[in-house]
């Protein structure tokens, strides 16, 4: 009992933070190497073979850093801000599936940290909205009127593009009828993938998450070249590397969610029909999640170094007039196509 409540549980956790250290770091060197492949420069090449090591010895200088707090800063606040952001960033991924059951030891365990939580998409919607107030305090508590200003734009940014994320999701809870992502990853059976049903929905979900993970062309919290740097201009050492890490968990939260809700999830199209043992299946499906996920991360660079960034009136007319109508919009289609089929 002790085992089931508290070991396997912790086990998973243990190895889902190694896995997105592991794959942040692994990030970092393809973000370097895809920009500089787009740019038609070298990228790092100095650190390593083909540069492998430089992501590791960023993280070293990081460590080793002086950290550097502002005399009139609220100390407290500005050591937490950089702590909330990272954490909602990885407990996040708690209720996401990334496979099917795997048989241990005659153990049956769910490939998910926390299975069985009923309201995983309102877990999600509330964690994203608790990131917002890293990003806020991290600038108020810095006393730099950049900084604050960063915050604020992150924080009417943020909230602007959660309420789209959130009518993008409804789409999605019409027509599987659940809250819980493992039933939504289940019913994606074979080709029945949710971006065919909810084009309109994919669209505005990837679009919020964008904005929501702060990337380019929708970074206008951190914009060089206004604001130094925005909320965390005055960060320096470890610190500054948990907002470098939360961004990379975000983006690897984010896209986990858009391969749970719109690309099936953990599922490959009739593979259950081959007659694989239920070990091999879980194995199976555990690569094909990671492999999607690549996929969008990659996509996500590739935008990032493609488009140029946007105004920010034009950020948040996109996020109002644009995006907000168009979930209304999926809502009323999806519903009348639910009555009609």
């Amino acid at each position: 009992m002790i085992v089931d409540l508290l070991v396997i549980p912790l086990i998973k956790i243990l190895i889902i933070i190694g896995i997105i250290l592991t794959t942040v770091i692994m990030l970092v060197y393809a973000e370097r190497r895809i920009s500089a492949f787009i740019q038609g420069r070298y990228g790092p090449n100095r650190v390593g073979p083909f540069g492998l090591f430089q992501a590791v010895a960023d993280v070293l200088k990081l460590i080793l850093k002086e950290d550097v707090v502002p005399k009139a800063a609220s100390k407290f606040f500005h050591s937490l801000a950089p702590i909330i952001s990272l954490t909602v960033a990885l407990v996040t991924l708690a209720v996401v599936p990334f496979g099917s059951r795997i048989f241990i030891f005659g153990k049956e365990i769910d490939l998910m940290v926390a299975p069985g939580v009923n309201i995983g998409v309102l877990y999600i919607l509330a964690m994203s909205s608790l990131g917002v107030y890293g990003i806020t305090l991290s600038g108020w508590a810095s006393n730099n009127k950049y900084s604050l200003l960063g915050g604020l734009r992150s924080t009417a940014q943020m909230i602007s593009y959660e309420i789209s994320m959130g009518l993008a999701i409804i789409g999605v809870i019409m027509m599987t009828g659940s809250l819980q992502l493992d039933e939504i990853v289940k019913m994606q059976e074979g080709w029945k993938w949710n971006f065919i049903f909810q084009p309109i929905g994919f669209i505005t979900f990837v679009i919020a998450a964008f904005a929501e993970t702060n990337r380019l062309p929708f970074d206008l919290p951190e914009a060089e070249a206004e604001l130094v740097g925005g909320f965390h201009t005055e960060y320096s050492g470890l610190k500054f590397g948990m907002f470098f890490l939360a961004e990379y968990a975000n983006m690897i939260t984010a896209s986990a969610l858009i391969t749970t809700l719109y690309l099936g999830g953990y599922r490959l199209p009739f593979i259950e029909y081959f007659g694989f043992s239920q070990n091999t299946l879980a194995i199976i499906h555990v690569v094909t999640f990671f492999v999607k996920i690549s996929l969008i991360m990659f996509f996500m660079i590739w935008v990032r170094w493609t488009l140029p960034r946007f105004r920010y009136d034009q950020l948040m007319n996109i996020g109002w007039k644009v995006m907000i109508p168009l979930g209304l919009l999926n809502i009323f289609i999806t519903g009348i196509g639910l009555i009609i089929f």
